[in-house]
């Protein structure tokens, strides 16, 4: 069930937003529902890229490099 929530902006940035969002086609409703959502599962990415290096923890490079290796540009 979709339900209305109310915010509030400049009305010049609310102008601006919509221009934008006309020009790709789009609304600002539906340009705010995919933010509130991938802002919904952020926390999840959090715990996930955690799990990650604290896998990844367990690598090693190797040996350790000088100060002229790690910046040396290629």
């Amino acid at each position: 069930m979709m339900k209305n929530i109310t915010l509030s902006a400049n009305e010049e940035t609310i102008q601006q937003a919509r221009r934008r969002a006309m020009s790709e086609n789009t609304s600002l409703n539906k340009l705010f529902r995919e933010w509130l959502e991938r802002y919904a599962v952020q926390p999840l990415a959090s715990e996930k890229y955690e799990e990650l290096t604290e896998r990844l923890d367990q690598v090693q490079a190797g040996r350790s490099f000088n100060r002229e290796e790690m910046n040396e540009r290629r």
